[in-house]
């Protein structure tokens, strides 16, 4: 088995084509599929010890979810993304969260407030160990927890749907060692403007957050990726 791919686990429950896919998105969203890497469908089968005809569908429904792009003649690629690519995500990512933590700070309840706690001791053990996998894990549960208390499901939605660009992100955020224990303090000062149902400072908080991860990511790509004007 490959190292740039966890273990397929056979599920009684998931086809084949599903574990392959799922694969393969967190070889994407990780980085060990780079940004303009050519996915070889003969290469991915053999590292992944399936036939080529589940990394075939895979890669098809990565290309529905823009983690793919088919280049006429060329063939599929991991799709890139420019310094302003990053920058617009990050512009609707503050203002969508920002506005849910706001909304949360005064629809929550009491229930959310204890698995919003949990999950804040689960990323501190995950700070702790350095177990970057488990810390992506647990930081996006957190928001989506945060999502759910707005109570405005199109709110939520709309943030989803950037759910594939911001995964990256996150992803990209966390190989920076210096901000682990950041995030675990600004997601913390979040919590107690909930708590403390101060709508305008959980939602001036959370933006702040955002602009920090942003900050973060953008000079990360700087100094890891040649941007190109039109990327894969």
């Amino acid at each position: 088995m490959s190292e740039r791919f966890p273990t397929i686990k056979l599920d009684n429950y998931k086809p084949l084509r599903d574990l392959v896919f799922e694969a393969m998105r967190e070889a994407i969203l990780s980085g060990r599929l780079k940004p303009g890497e050519r996915l070889m469908e003969v290469q991915l089968a053999e590292e992944m010890g399936v036939s080529r005809t589940p990394v075939r569908e895979a890669i098809r429904k990565l290309e529905l979810e823009g983690l793919v792009v088919m280049v006429p003649r060329k063939g599929a690629y991991v799709s890139g993304f420019t310094l302003k690519d990053a920058a617009e995500v990050f512009e609707i990512r503050s203002s969508l969260e920002g506005l849910a933590a706001a909304l949360a700070a005064e629809r929550i309840t009491d229930d959310e407030i204890a698995l919003l706690d949990e999950v804040l001791k689960e990323i501190s053990a995950a700070v702790a160990k350095g177990d970057i996998n488990e810390l992506v894990k647990k930081d996006g549960e957190f928001h989506q927890i945060l999502f759910s208390a707005s109570r405005n499901d199109r709110l939520t939605q709309m943030i989803n749907n950037l759910k594939e660009q911001i995964d990256r992100f996150r992803v990209q955020s966390f190989t920076n060692p210096t901000r682990l224990q950041s995030v675990l303090t600004e997601h913390k000062k979040i919590l107690d403007a909930i708590k403390r149902g101060n709508a305008e400072d959980a939602e001036k908080l959370a933006k702040e957050h955002i602009y920090k991860v942003e900050y973060n990511v953008m000079d990360i790509l700087r100094k890891q990726m040649d941007f190109e004007e039109e990327p894969l």
